[in-house]
């Protein structure tokens, strides 16, 4: 299963369904800018030099054809050119000289912009003609923003797209990993100036100024706008892809200069153009594993080995949780597990609660961090957990999530992803190992809306801040998504990494709701998460809103979920 090539299958489908400009279209948006009351002005920044002259003529050409009348254009380099740039006087070349680096080039047009927004753009990128409109629209309705991006694809010399970027929302883990913010992107003028300017030399200096400007900016004051407004030429020779190359020399020394010695930048295993972000722990804390278990007892005993035998983190105990089991291997099991010191077997009896289990164990605890693990969980490597508290122990982090195999080594958990039903799917769910995932997803450690709790790491604290699980409204299920959503709306980032790597086989233990009370019960707390987190599900900002999947189907192209701004005027 190759999601990148199910999207890019459906993609010529999709634009002419719901990305393609009519005359009709074109005359609501004139309509609408003739009415705009102090419209922004953009300047988009052109290093010229770096490749054929047919590129940037594509890239004027492009420009000429906004509808959005208030931008400029500035040149900076040597080209051949500079004669066709015609009369337009917000076409400019402001600077004829040979630069060695495009971001030589970028800087100088920027010190001779005059836009209240500057865009970087590569000769041969070209923009759609709502382009700059939408970008205004956005900017108008959200004034404060300090950085609008957008999603982009890739155009041939015949016109036809292909290889959507469909992407995510606020996400700086995620820009650790690769430059996902791309093009087209709208800083505001103070924003680069306030991150320093355009300082870095050679191919990566876009994502050198993303990196400096999201770090001073809020997270409120950084906007994605779900439209492609940039098509990218075909061949993949643009400044911008040279930094996303085969070495990816560039960016990751960007991203190592940006970090400093705040943590270590190294090739992501399954994609080697993406990074792998290593954070230190100079002082690893006490960490508390929590394992439910109800007989079961070799399952349990393959869980309590891989946390004990195969882990190779300094300062852990293991709490075993016996919620009522009966079988005789079971007790004999128990009674071996307490010999190691790092073992406790606490008892809780009475029926199956898996929030009020896990709550009770967690008063219990004398870790710093708490990891909640299934009974069904077995550890391949052993520095899943090292990697999981590197992440926990970070103050903006809630809660970090674990990659979940199948026992056949396909994908069970990449993160949760939510949809309007409300649907609640597992990112990728069935993709092979060693698949990186759309757009480098399951390469990098990212943010997400929700991970499951089979395999949850967070501070103790911050688990008792929250009121821990909800055990009167989520007994069994979707407590997870419930107590990640409560962390988001504390302020708190959740976290999924692909270097956490275990196997899980998936509620063999619990077994599935094959009766009418287990059906019944699962309704009820669907019902209530429904009712809690409506909103959420409506607007996951970790899910592209042109994409979607379901816990049976892979991700996959959906019908746009936000509507075009001159499509809100008619209405």
């Amino acid at each position: 299963m190759n999601v990148a090539a199910i999207i890019d299958d459906g993609y010529k489908a999709w634009i002419a369904r719901y990305d393609a400009l009519t005359a009709r279209d074109r005359a609501a948006i004139l309509d609408d800018i003739a009415t705009m009351r102090h419209p922004p002005t953009f300047s988009l920044l052109l290093p010229a030099g770096f490749a054929p002259a047919d590129r940037l003529l594509d890239t004027l050409n492009a420009a000429r054809d906004q509808l959005y009348p208030h931008w400029e254009l500035l040149i900076a380099g040597a080209t051949q050119s500079f004669p066709t740039l015609g009369n337009d006087m917000r076409i400019r070349l402001v600077d004829r000289a040979l630069h060695s680096e495009p971001a030589t080039a970028a800087a100088v047009a920027l010190r001779q912009a005059e836009g209240a927004y500057i865009a970087l753009l590569a000769e041969g990128d070209r923009l759609p003609p709502y382009a700059l409109y939408e970008l205004a629209v956005e900017l108008m309705q959200f004034p404060d923003t300090g950085l609008l991006y957008s999603d982009e694809d890739v155009c041939d010399f015949s016109g036809a797209r292909s290889k959507p970027r469909f992407k995510s929302g606020w996400d700086p883990d995620l820009l650790l990993g690769h430059d996902y913010i791309g093009g087209i992107a709208a800083y505001r003028r103070d924003a680069i100036a306030e991150a320093g300017g355009i300082c870095a030399s050679g191919p990566a200096f876009g994502y050198d100024l993303a990196l400096r400007a999201t770090a001073r900016l809020p997270p409120d004051r950084i906007r994605h706008l779900p439209a492609v407004l940039l098509h990218r030429p075909a061949d993949g020779r643009t400044l911008r892809d040279h930094a996303l190359g085969p070495a990816a020399y560039a960016a990751r020394r960007a991203v190592a200069d940006f970090l400093g010695a705040r943590a270590e930048t190294e090739p992501s295993p399954l994609l080697p153009t993406h990074n792998r972000i290593v954070w230190p722990l100079l002082n690893p804390p006490l960490v508390s594993v929590i394992v439910p278990t109800r007989d079961h007892a070799d399952m349990m005993v393959a869980a309590a080995s891989g946390v004990l035998s195969r882990t190779d983190y300094p300062d852990l105990e293991l709490l075993i949780v016996d919620n009522d089991s009966r079988e005789d291997a079971t007790r004999v099991a128990l009674n071996d597990l307490r010999a190691d010191p790092r073992v406790r077997v606490l008892q809780h009896p009475g029926p199956f609660n898996f929030a009020a289990i896990n709550n009770a164990a967690v008063r219990q605890a004398r870790g710093e961090i708490v990891v909640l693990l299934n009974n069904d969980i077995d550890v391949i490597h052993p520095g899943w957990l090292r990697e999981m508290v590197s992440h926990a122990v970070r103050p903006d982090v809630g809660a970090v999530g674990a990659k979940l195999l199948y026992e056949d080594g396909h994908l069970q958990h990449g993160g949760i992803v939510l949809a309007p039903g409300p649907n609640a799917a597992h990112l990728h769910r069935l993709a092979d190992r060693f698949d990186p995932g759309y757009g480098g997803q399951l390469a990098v450690a990212r943010g997400c809306a929700a991970v499951t709790a089979a395999c949850i790491a967070m501070r103790r604290d911050v688990f008792l801040e929250v009121g821990g699980l909800d055990e009167a409204g989520f007994a069994v299920e979707f407590n997870d998504i419930d107590l990640c959503l409560r962390l988001g709306e504390r302020g708190y980032r959740i976290i999924w990494t692909p270097f956490a790597e275990l196997f899980h086989l998936e509620s063999k233990s619990r077994g599935r709701a094959d009766t009418d009370a287990k059906a019944a019960r699962q309704r009820e707390e669907i019902d209530r998460l429904d009712r809690l987190w409506r909103y959420a599900f409506v607007a996951d900002p970790y899910n592209n809103p042109n994409l979607g999947c379901a816990w049976d189907e892979p991700l996959r192209l959906y019908p746009p979920r936000r509507p075009r701004p001159w499509q809100r005027s008619e209405a």
